[in-house]
């Protein structure tokens, strides 16, 4: 259990960076993505589209 936890921490930190190239697809505005602004800065926590995205890869990777 603590290795998708792991998973899912490396999957948002990379959805972090590439958020603003994602956003023109649709991923990153989903019911459970976070974002909030402190001090003049925008950050983003994308939950919904982490799982979303990994549920994808889940099941490509089972079929292939």
């Amino acid at each position: 259990m603590i290795r998708w936890i792991v998973v899912i921490f490396l999957a948002v930190i990379v959805f972090s960076t590439l958020l603003p190239w994602l956003e023109k697809l649709g991923i990153g505005r989903l019911p459970g993505d976070l974002r909030f602004r402190l001090f003049g800065r925008i950050y983003s926590l994308p939950f919904a589209s982490t799982i979303l995205i990994s549920v994808v890869v889940f099941l490509l990777a089972k079929i292939l």
